[in-house]
Parts: structure tokens; C-alpha cells; sequence
């Protein structure tokens, strides 16, 4: 029995339990029952009691009607005596405990027992009161009669019927204390015998399964795979037992063919870590800073080695002729390393390759008919078989690479897809070094286009101005007048010291380098140049607030904006003081304001790149990805903010 078989039959040959099998049913309706049968104990015993006590008040209640009764008499006789008496209020209160005893009071509780007797009983009492006594002690009130009358007479008949009422009442309470106590032990034997048929029926329903399971178990760790469970029931564990008894079934078949399986997997496993192992040398050798040539000799060494492969070839596609040219070679001879050093993208395999998504591997010896002049010289270097592979990143083919073995060889699908993977990481290595030279080559060029501007801004102007002056002193020296030569050498020697403060200053910012963590210093450095070139006070502020530390890119370009704007300040600003605030919080901002004589905002946006020294400090925050704010007004000085976020900043 195949693997695949016995899951598939695992799969299909396991139905759910009937609703009415399933042991969460069978637990339900024992607890449902039991739970039943408890509470209508429970609620059959706090009737009884509720009913004793009921019929407690109403005892009594009962009994007191002979002492209401007997206290009526003696008011009768206190009235004969002329003292002043309680009748009317003794007789009131006769009257409301009879209409208690009658209605009941279901608060207390009080009532008379559900028992015709009992109640036949009461209405003689009642009416003995209200036909015969009641009358009697009222009659004899109003005549003030000196001698005991009819009242007296009756009143030992009325304490009998209340005495019997009392009796009967008392007796019904007696048998249900009986039934009280019968309800109880029966309560307490109730609940031995369902705790004793529970804890049966669960050592039936769970504890025996699981025994049988348990026993399952330490036969199959006996390897007694023919082991099987019986199937008796057909709730979870039922399904359980054919889990089992199918699980046994599909280990037997396993063990049987466990060393093929073993073999197989750990041939598997061992490739695949071969491979990963692979995966991994190729990684770390193409993220080494070698050159492109340098980079395919050390990939193509290890490619070679790992494949035993006798030679083979590095290829990139030529972006100028659209042609191969060779990178790298391994094991081939130095006159089919020549010959094939240059070839079309479309000729041999190693050509075909750069434009086909499917790698090319062929049989040279098969392809000699096909194109003898290009396979001619592989075949008389003595390889056999080819397998070329192309070298992309992203889509893009950048060149090829391949295998020359001197033997037939058969490539396996995990080898080709293997060696497709490596062609793309040598890709994206190919493509990285392609795009560091050209952002390295736009650095520079960015950079340049700074120091033409800062030239242009300075230097230039300068120059210019020295020109027309010296054009001037020539001039004044042929027409022999010495008065415009002496006014003119100072201007001339002037220009040509302002001129030379502004080389030196472009020199020390195109050469200034910051380190990680010193921004801080190379500001207060810059404020301190800043106080020595200018009469203007300076402040400086600087605020730690929390904010990461910037990296030195970003620093740096910082440092550019805040000597750019210190100079204008000195060139143009002529102000008395100078504020600059640094505050590396969340955001990271800074602020250098002046009280100068400022300038119109219209006229700057109308100069546009032709104020060099703005468009320097913009140029600088757009690669900051910042943002800069210049504000300004005539005599009333000027400001220059600028805010890095902290989305754009850039943790060092």
C-alpha cells in the first residue's frame, strides 16, 4: 500500500460520529438529568419548608386566639368594674388575626395548611367568634352588665375549638417534617447513587477507551505494527479507535519502505544544503567590493567547482554593439579564449542564451553540423557539452554564463533552476556596481555644478569687477592721470583681497568632512570663523531635544546651507547682529536671522538661479529632501529656516 493510498483512504474513511452518539450529547443529557432531578429535590424540599413555616405562624397565630379570647373577658370585667379597658381594641384584634388566618399572609409566610379538616376546623372557630362570642361581649359592654353573662359561658367552648385547631394544624406539620426529613435522605441517597452511576458511566465512556488506546500505544512502541484497536462505539472515541487502527496501517506500510524513504530524503536534504550552502558562498562572494572582472573570476571559479565543470565563460552584453564580450574565462585555451573574446549576442550557444527566458544546454559533438565554424573550436578544445545561462536583474539580460564540460553530462532540473538563480544574483551584483558608478559619477557631477556655482557667485563677480577696474587704471595711465591711479590702486588692492578671502572660504567648505555625532562642533566652528570675518554679533542655539543624531551626508549638507547663508549675511546683510538656532528634535530645524538691511522677496523670485547663493541653499535641501524658507524685507532684515522631517531624516 502506496503512502498517497493510505492517506487518501485517511482522508475519505472518517465521517463524523451521529449527533446521538457524540460524547458531548451523551455528557449534555447526563448532566441535564441529573441537574433535573437535583433541583426538583432542591425545590420539592424548600416548598416543604416554606409550607412549615407558613403553617408555624399560623400555629401561632391559632394559639393566640385563646389568649385574645381570654384577654376579651377581662376587659368585659374591667368594664363591669368600671376601669377603664382596651374591649373594643382586644376584640379589633381578634377580628384581624381570624381575617389573617383566613386570607393568609404570603410574605411572612403564613397560612393554614392545604387540608379540608384544618379548614373545616377554622370556620367553626370563626363563626364560634363571630355568631356567639363576639355578639356576647359586645351585648354585655352596652347593657354594663354587673354579673359574668353569656360571654363566659361560651368562652370555654371557643378555647376547645381553638385548642383543636391548634392540634390539627400541629399534626399536619408533623407529617410534613416527616416528609422533610424523608425529602432529605433521599436528596443525600440521590446523590451518592448518581455520583457513583457518573463517575461509572464516565470510567466507561472515557477512561476504558483511553486504556485501550494506552495499550494501542505500547504495542506499536513494541513495533507490533499489526496491532488494531475494536471499534465499539461509534462516537469520537470510535473514531478515535479508526484513526488509530488507519495510522497503524499507513506506519506498517511506511516501516516497510522506511530505508528507501530515508535514503531518499537524506540524499534530498543533502543537496538542498548543498545548494543553500551554495546560495550562500555565492552571496557573500558577490557582495565583496571587487571590480566587475575581479567579481565573475571568483563567481565563475566556484561555480566550476561546484559543478565539475573543466571550464567555462563570463559574458556581459555590450550596451555600445549590442555584442558579448568576454569578462572571464576558466579552462579554456588561450586561443579559443581569443577567438571568442567579441561574438554576436546571436551566434553559438553561449550567445542564444542572452536572449531566451530557457537556459541552452547542447551535445557539441550533435551541433557540428548545424554551425561548424563556431563549435569547431570548442570541439577541438575537447569539451562535449555546453550549458549557457543568462545573467539578469530585473528583467533586464545583461549577459551570459556558462559550463563546458569535456563529457557528456545530463543537468537535472533542481541543477538548472539552481544555476538560474545564481545568474541572477551575479546579475544584481552587475547591475549594483553599474548603478554605484553612475550615482557615483552624479555625485560628482552634482558636486561640480556647487563649486561652478559657488565660483560663479565669488570668484567670478570678483574677477570681473578687478577687470573693468584695471581697464580703468589702464586707461588713467595712458592720459598721465595720477589722481584716478591713486584712487583706483585701493580699489584694485581691495577687490583683489576680497577676492582671495572668498577662494580660502570656498576652499574650507568644498574640503570640510564631518564624522558621525559632529554636527555640534563643526557649527560652533563656523560661527566662530563667522564672528572673526564679521562686526556682527552672533548668537548661537543649540537644542538637543531627542532627536536621532544625523548621518554624515546630512550633516554635512547642513553645514553647507548654514555657511552659505552666514556668507550672504557678511557679503550683503550689513547687520549688527546675527541669531542662528540649531534644534534636533522630532524634526530637525535650523534658523539663521539677521537684522540687516533685507531684501524685497518679489525681486528675489524674479532673479531666480541668477542669486547663486539661494539656489546653492535650495539645491542643497532638495537632495536634503528639506524644506527652505526664505523671508526677508527691506531694513528689516532677513531669515533663512530650514526643516528637515522626520519621514526625510536619516538615523546615522
Amino acid at each position: 500500500m502506496s503512502q498517497s493510498t493510505v492517506s487518501s483512504n485517511s482522508r475519505n474513511a472518517a465521517p463524523r460520529a451521529p449527533f446521538r452518539q457524540r460524547l458531548s450529547t451523551r455528557i449534555i443529557v447526563l448532566s441535564a438529568v441529573a441537574l433535573t432531578l437535583v433541583l426538583s429535590m432542591i425545590s420539592g424540599t424548600l416548598w416543604l419548608s416554606w409550607q412549615l413555616e407558613g403553617a408555624g405562624a399560623a400555629i401561632n397565630d391559632a394559639g393566640s386566639l385563646r389568649m385574645r379570647a381570654n384577654a376579651v373577658a377581662i376587659a368585659l370585667w374591667e368594664t363591669r368594674l368600671g376601669q377603664a379597658s382596651q374591649l373594643d381594641d382586644q376584640i379589633r384584634q381578634m377580628d384581624t388575626t381570624l381575617s389573617r388566618l383566613r386570607g393568609g399572609d404570603p410574605a411572612r409566610p403564613l397560612f393554614l395548611p392545604n387540608d379540608k379538616v384544618i379548614h373545616a376546623q377554622f370556620v367553626r372557630v370563626a363563626a364560634a367568634w363571630q355568631d356567639e362570642l363576639r355578639p356576647a361581649a359586645l351585648h354585655e359592654r352596652d347593657l354594663a352588665m354587673r354579673e359574668p353573662g353569656a360571654y363566659i359561658a361560651l368562652l370555654p367552648g371557643f378555647v376547645a375549638e381553638a385548642n383543636g385547631l391548634v392540634s390539627l394544624i400541629e399534626r399536619e406539620n408533623s407529617r410534613k417534617t416527616a416528609w422533610l426529613r424523608m425529602s432529605q435522605l433521599a436528596l443525600a441517597a440521590l446523590s451518592c447513587v448518581g455520583t457513583a452511576a457518573i463517575v461509572y458511566m464516565l470510567y466507561l465512556w472515557f477512561v476504558v477507551p483511553v486504556q485501550r488506546l494506552q495499550d494501542g500505544l505500547s504495542r506499536i512502541e513494541a513495533r507490533e505494527f499489526d496491532t488494531r484497536l475494536p471499534v465499539k462505539t461509534e462516537d469520537e472515541f470510535g473514531q478515535l479507535a479508526n484513526g488509530f487502527n488507519r495510522m497503524v496501517a499507513e506506519l506498517q506500510a511506511l516501516y516497510l519502505e522506511l530505508e528507501a524513504r530515508v535514503e531518499a530524503k537524506t540524499a534530498q536534504l543533502a543537496a538542498q544544503n548543498r545548494e543553500l550552502a551554495l546560495l550562500y558562498e555565492m552571496a557573500a562572494c558577490l557582495n565583496s567590493p571587487e571590480t566587475a572582472e575581479v567579481l565573475c573570476h571568483d563567481f565563475l571559479t566556484r561555480l566550476m567547482r561546484e559543478f565539475n565543470a573543466d571550464g567555462g565563460t563570463v559574458r556581459v552584453i555590450s550596451a555600445e554593439d549590442n555584442n558579448l564580450h568576454l569578462l572571464a574565462a576558466e579552462g579554456l585555451t588561450e586561443e579559443l579564449a581569443n577567438a571568442e573574446r567579441c561574438m554576436s549576442a546571436h551566434n553559438c550557444i553561449c550567445g542564444v542564451a542572452s536572449f531566451t527566458d530557457e537556459p541552452v544546454i547542447g551535445d557539441l559533438r550533435i551541433m557540428m553540423g548545424d554551425d561548424r565554424e563556431l563549435v569547431k573550436r570548442c570541439v577541438q578544445a575537447g569539451f562535449v557539452t555546453v550549458a549557457a545561462f543568462a545573467i539578469v536583474s530585473q528583467d533586464e539580460t545583461l549577459g551570459t554564463f556558462s559550463l563546458h564540460f569535456k563529457r557528456p553530462r545530463q543537468i537535472p532540473a533542481s541543477e538548472i533552476q539552481l544555476l538560474r538563480t545564481l545568474g541572477r544574483h551575479l546579475g544584481v551584483a552587475l547591475k549594483n556596481r553599474r548603478l554605484v558608478a553612475l550615482a557615483r559619477q552624479l555625485a560628482v557631477s552634482e558636486e561640480r555644478n556647487l563649486v561652478a556655482q559657488g565660483l560663479h557667485d565669488s570668484i567670478a563677480q570678483g574677477l570681473s569687477y578687478l577687470k573693468m577696474q584695471v581697464q580703468l587704471l589702464g586707461e588713467a595711465g595712458r592720459a598721465g592721470n595720477l589722481d584716478e591711479i591713486r584712487e583706483l590702486v585701493p580699489l584694485l588692492s581691495g577687490g583683489v583681497e576680497e577676492s582671495y578671502q572668498d577662494v580660502r572660504e570656498l576652499l574650507l567648505n568644498f574640503r570640510t568632512r564631518i564624522g558621525p555625532g559632529a554636527l555640534r562642533p563643526a557649527v560652533e566652528d563656523t560661527v566662530a570663523r563667522f564672528r572673526r570675518q564679521s562686526e556682527a554679533e552672533v548668537t548661537l542655539d543649540y537644542r538637543d531635544e531627542g532627536g536621532p543624531p544625523l548621518p554624515s551626508d546630512q550633516q554635512l549638507q547642513v553645514l553647507f546651507i548654514l555657511q552659505e547663508a552666514l556668507s550672504n549675511v557678511r557679503k550683503h546683510a550689513e547687520a549688527r547682529s546675527v541669531h542662528v538656532t540649531v534644534v534636533n528634535g522630532r524634526d530637525f530645524r535650523l534658523l539663521v536671522e539677521d537684522d540687516g538691511i533685507g531684501y524685497e522677496p518679489a525681486e528675489l523670485d524674479s532673479a531666480g538661479e541668477a542669486h547663486v547663493g539661494f539656489h546653492i541653499m535650495r539645491e542643497r535641501a532638495k537632495r536634503l529632501a528639506a524644506a527652505l524658507h526664505l523671508d526677508g524685507r527691506p531694513g528689516h532684515g532677513a531669515r533663512v529656516e530650514l526643516i528637515l522631517g522626520a519621514q526625510a531624516r536619516m538615523a546615522a
